[in-house]
């Protein structure tokens, strides 16, 4: 083992005071493989923040590098804004830990002299961004991991805009964290004695009533006819959407939502889904149990902190399906744009912004309403970076809808992230809007593959655990750069956006575009240690579209070497 990794093992074994990290350091005694892995590097910190196993280490999520990271924040905004715009919005989810670590940041900002905000009960990352926003802030910290397993947690960094921060921005609070002793350099008050003294403050309820209302405002249903006794089976995963979610649906007349109960209340065990995404099925298992009981027409889920909100419906055998992010995506696109052009509302020069590893159906739906398509990096964070550019020009009344294949989706300007309490209002007015039709979800999405073609898209993930892993990642990417084929499969156009491409910034992403149409982006994830493929395939039906993806798969595995 390094001898340098040893020292700073030593060194956090004499340093750290928090009992339950200190309890893990004298755990790790004798065990080489795990000393190295907590140690070997300090967590990354990027423009989604910090994410990463909780647990002792400078590789891992704990009191000290959450402080670490919130004194570099703090000495951001210190030297970027003026005393009296010096303000920070914090919230958290229900993972372990999320509300200590939530309090030691606020502690950090608040011995900086920075005026603090702090939701008073755990509460989803779209409300953050909102209330950076509403309240002025300089910045926002989200302390959450969205929809990994329990034993991870994460630290998001909003900016004044309510979006997740940008490149250049990540890129000045990481020279700052980087020059600070992890124990030596941070100054921290008692979370107590700074709300005592009022430099913390709880953010009052009027800023989430008029987060609620918002997105109320965001419904384009008006006058149709609508079935909102639709029978709906809803769960949180144990998170944050209970409250909003719940309120929201309830203040918009549907009356007949079932929780799951056993994912109702917070819990970061996640005892019933221990990896709470709403984009697999073993996270839908228990909800669609109650859906089959409750002969639902839709089951509704948001991840822990509710920015992102899965869906299965009933097709009309009865039986559920489990919708991508894709689908529910295009649905509610086309659903969107019929409504205002059907109301009047629609803008002129409409805008939708989506992924470029979002389904390309997107686009030739967005064509026929006459609106144009933007295609951004992966993350919701460069949508969030569009709008804040139209607003900047005035034109954020163009922005009609945005969405990521990740179950990620935003119909409004009121926040910069996705927000899946907009998104569970849209979903359940759309099913509303249909039913009053005869008509389900499942039926309409076949509807509108008859009409614009049909579109498989599949996102396959590999992992590399560790020091070694994130090296071979290192290697694969390198190697990929300079290849023509795709296993045997030659590739008719190579997008490298290293160097950033088409207006957008540089990020480690390779685009693959295929003879036939078909396209693979593959990029390493940000904030776990995979290699991620996403995989277009169009085909004249389903059938056809299973087996080209499949074929790609195959081919994808082959290049990479596993």
């Amino acid at each position: 083992m390094d001898g340098r990794i040893w020292e700073e093992y030593r060194r956090w074994l004499d340093s750290a005071s928090d009992a339950g990290v200190a309890e893990q350091l004298r755990g790790m005694a004798g065990d080489e493989a795990a000393i190295e892995d907590a140690f070997y590097r300090d967590l990354a910190f990027g423009t989604g923040g910090l994410r990463g196993v909780l647990g002792a280490g400078t590789n891992r999520m704990n009191v000290y590098t959450v402080a670490r990271a919130s004194q570099g924040l703090a000495d951001y905004v210190t030297k970027r804004f003026p005393p009296e715009k010096r303000s920070i919005a914090v919230g958290c989810d229900s993972r372990i830990q999320s509300d200590l670590f939530a309090r030691t940041a606020a502690g950090v900002f608040a011995a900086n002299g920075i005026r603090v905000h702090i939701y008073p009960r755990l509460m989803p990352t779209p409300c953050l961004s909102y209330a950076v926003r509403t309240l002025g802030c300089a910045a926002g910290v989200m302390v959450t991991a969205s929809h990994n397993p329990a034993q991870y947690n994460g630290y998001k960094v909003y900016g004044p805009d309510g979006c997740q921060i940008t490149t250049e921005a990540a890129g000045e609070i990481l020279a700052h964290i980087e020059r600070l002793d992890m124990f030596a350099d941070v100054r921290q008050t008692p979370f107590q004695a700074a709300l005592d003294a009022g430099v913390v403050r709880y953010i009052s309820d009027e800023v989430l009533t008029s987060f609620i209302e918002a997105v109320k405002g965001l419904s384009v249903l008006g006058e149709a006819p609508a079935n909102k006794d639709i029978p709906i089976v809803y769960t949180p995963l144990n998170g944050t959407g209970r409250e909003p979610v719940l309120r929201i649906l309830a203040e918009s007349g549907f009356g007949n939502v079932t929780v799951v109960a056993e994912q109702e209340r917070p819990d970061g065990h996640f005892p019933t889904c221990p990896y709470p995404n709403p984009e697999i099925s073993e996270a839908m298992a228990l909800g669609l149990e109650y859906a089959e009981k409750q002969k639902a027409e839709l089951l509704l889920a948001t991840d822990p902190d509710c920015d992102r909100a899965g869906v299965a419906v009933r097709d009309r055998m009865g039986q559920y399906r489990l919708l991508t992010g894709n689908e529910v995506g295009v649905l509610l696109l086309d659903y969107i744009c019929a409504r205002r052009m059907e109301s009047g509302t629609m803008p002129e020069r409409p805008l939708v912004i989506k992924t470029i590893v979002t389904t390309s159906l997107a686009e030739r739906i967005a064509a026929h309403y006459g609106v144009e398509t933007v295609n951004v990096l992966t993350g919701f964070k460069y949508i969030g970076e569009q709008i804040g550019r139209l607003e900047a020009e005035g034109e954020k009344e163009r922005f009609v809808f945005g969405f990521e294949e990740s179950c990620g989706y935003l119909s409004g300007t009121h926040a910069r992230d996705k927000d899946a309490v907009n998104a569970a209002l849209l979903i359940c007015e759309m099913a509303a809007y249909y039913a009053a039709q005869g008509l389900g979800l499942a039926e309409r999405l076949e509807e509108l593959y008859a009409v614009y073609g049909y579109c498989l898209n599949a996102l396959h993930s590999y992992e590399f655990p560790g020091a070694a892993g994130a090296a071979k990642m290192g290697e694969v990417m390198a190697r990929l750069r300079t290849a023509d084929k795709l296993g045997e499969l030659p590739v008719k156009e190579r997008l490298d956006y290293a160097a950033g491409l088409d207006g957008l910034p540089a990020a480690d992403v390779l685009q693959f575009i295929l003879e036939d149409g078909s396209s693979v982006v593959i990029r390493p994830s940000g904030t776990e240690p995979k290699m991620k493929a996403y995989v277009s395939a169009a085909g004249a039906d389903r059938q056809e579209a299973e087996e080209k993806c499949a074929g790609l798969a195959a081919c994808i595995k082959e290049q990479i070497g596993i």
